[in-house]
Formats: structure tokens, C-alpha cells, sequence
């Protein structure tokens, strides 16, 4: 009877890797589907944690990763938070310089400073977020971007 806790355990992961997608749970559940099939055939307790475990791991270090880049090619994942300010264009609010200012960034106000020492941005121009170091844009012109 020991195998019905494995499957429950198994459908309770799928169930909540449906909310996460990341595929680390599934494989998990994987793992546990193969404690349930040890269960079945008579294994002891230790040894059906052993099958879920290494069956566990084999998933998240052998199938995860060709899951991943499959779901990726057909869809490419969008950005969010952080990353996805990269790349957008913003307006200068206070003159950025190497050793800082402001730009206007998708309606909020975001310290900046210029990717290139030297290079002064005046209030008004556009520029482009090149990177993002903690909660600074680093900015270049929008004309020295190149695609």
C-alpha cells in the first residue's frame, strides 16, 4: 500500500509544477512514480527512497535541460523584472555621466550613469539601457547601438 503515498506525492508535484514550470517538479515527480513502482515490487522502505532519489536526479540532470531548450525554441521565454529593462530606450531627467543621473525608464524614475567614461548625456536626450547593475541603468547613446 506503500506505493498509493508515492503516486499521491507524484500527482501533488505535477499538480503544483503546473503553477511553476520550471520542470524541476515534474522530474521529481518522476522520481517519485519510480519509489512507487519499487514499492510495488516489494522493495523496502530505504530502497524506494533510494529508486526516487537517484531517479530524481537522473531526471533533473538528463531530461530537464533537453525539455528546456525544446520549450525554448518553440517559445521564446519573455523577459521580466530587471533583464527586461535591457535594451529599451529611456529619457534623460538629470544629465547622466559616467558618475551618474536619472533617466525616465518605462514611466519610473531610475538612477543612471553613462556606459562610456567621458560621455555626458543632457537632460532630454534618449538613450538606451545597456546593462542594469543592481538598481542603476548603465546608458549609452541611442545612435551608438548597434543591432
Amino acid at each position: 500500500m506503500s506505493w498509493m503515498w508515492w503516486v499521491g506525492g507524484a500527482l501533488v508535484l505535477g499538480v503544483i509544477e503546473l503553477l511553476s514550470l520550471s520542470l524541476v517538479l515534474l522530474m521529481f515527480a518522476g522520481g517519485a512514480l519510480a519509489g512507487a513502482l519499487a514499492a510495488g515490487l516489494g522493495a523496502n522502505p530505504v530502497v524506494q527512497t533510494l529508486v526516487a532519489a537517484v531517479v530524481s536526479v537522473a531526471l533533473v540532470v538528463a531530461l530537464r535541460p533537453w525539455l528546456l531548450r525544446r520549450l525554448r525554441s518553440r517559445m521564446p521565454l519573455e523577459e521580466t523584472n530587471v533583464t527586461a529593462q535591457v535594451g529599451r530606450t529611456a529619457i534623460v531627467v538629470s544629465e547622466v555621466s559616467d558618475h551618474g543621473g536619472r533617466v525616465k525608464l518605462v514611466g519610473e524614475v531610475w538612477s543612471a550613469r553613462s556606459s562610456e567614461e567621458g560621455v555626458v548625456h543632457p537632460v532630454g536626450s534618449e538613450v538606451r539601457v545597456a546593462r542594469i547593475e543592481g538598481a542603476t541603468a548603465v546608458v549609452e547613446a541611442v545612435s551608438t547601438h548597434i543591432h
